[in-house]
């Protein structure tokens, strides 16, 4: 593999005449974390297109590579937060609209990927870039002009316990914690831990007030529109809501949007962009809601 900071240029053999052309960017986590992975992905990608590899060293070369991709199509060789890197940094070049983006899911954190619907092995997530069909999705962005991908939580959900970096029996956890649930009723103030004082608005109309304290809100994208889920404070009640903008407002608080958690924040507002980014895809991935 070449040292961090280089660039390669590999062709089908022989050439074929409108092979596809790629700007395949290798995350240094990536290449860290899982080398034989990028080898694969690499090995997959050049034997089916015209390919030029970027290796950069940090977030200021990742940026310049995305820049310089001269009309070929991208795609990011990383974990959920290069992927997330590469969406915000085409946002804020005004450059989502340009193109759609590939994604090869490498390194320790791929949830957000698998969400999507990008296969997490190289082999599979390599083909979806040569042979997968473009979906168009919606983006989530705040008013800090940050995106959101897939859903955002609020106050942050813990991360969920890890051993050398990778999460330790999800599944597990979360079928105990399920029967748990099944089989005792919790007293009201176990429902969620301490209470949380946010006004809630959707589209300006008032969901949920200050003096009525709930256990979070989560906020995704539903069929082109954001859907909210306020969950009530010492009671199994919710309140859904749809709507284009969602502002949230209250004592400082702490968010999860996709991988990342920001705050504390007194206040925040995220609009719904429809269908505002492309990303390859297989063709057998189901369409999200």
């Amino acid at each position: 593999m070449l040292p961090e900071g280089r660039t390669e240029l590999l062709a089908p053999e022989p050439a074929e005449s409108g092979a596809q052309q790629l700007l395949v960017v290798i995350d240094p986590v990536a290449s860290r974390t899982d080398g034989e992975s990028v080898r694969i992905a690499k090995d997959v990608l050049s034997a089916g297109a015209t390919v030029k590899f970027c290796f950069p060293d940090g977030p200021e070369e990742f940026a310049r590579a995305l820049a310089r991709r001269n009309g070929r199509r991208p795609v990011v060789v990383g974990d959920d937060r290069a992927l997330l890197r590469t969406v915000a940094l085409l946002h804020r070049e005004r450059e989502l609209a340009s193109g759609a983006l590939s994604l090869v899911p490498v390194g320790v954190s791929v949830e957000l990927a698998r969400s999507l619907g990008v296969p997490t092995g190289a082999v599979a997530a390599a083909r979806a870039v040569l042979d997968g069909v473009v979906r168009r999705l919606d983006l989530l962005v705040d008013d800090s002009d940050g995106v959101v991908l897939d859903d955002l939580r609020i106050p942050a959900v813990p991360a969920l316990p890890t051993a050398g970096g990778a999460p330790v029996a999800a599944s597990v956890w979360h079928a105990c914690r399920s029967l748990v649930r099944t089989l005792v009723r919790p007293v009201p103030h176990a429902l969620g831990g301490r209470p949380h004082r946010l006004r809630v608005e959707a589209d300006g109309v008032v969901l949920n007030d200050l003096d009525e304290p709930v256990e979070g809100v989560t906020v995704r994208s539903r069929g082109g529109r954001a859907e909210v889920v306020i969950r009530a404070y010492g009671s199994p009640e919710t309140v859904t809501a749809s709507a284009l903008s969602v502002t949230v407002s209250g004592a400082d608080f702490r968010y999860r949007a996709d991988a990342r958690v920001t705050g504390p924040v007194r206040t925040r507002t995220w609009t719904l962009r429809p269908g505002a980014w492309e990303l390859i895809l297989p063709s057998s991935a189901p369409v999200r809601p």
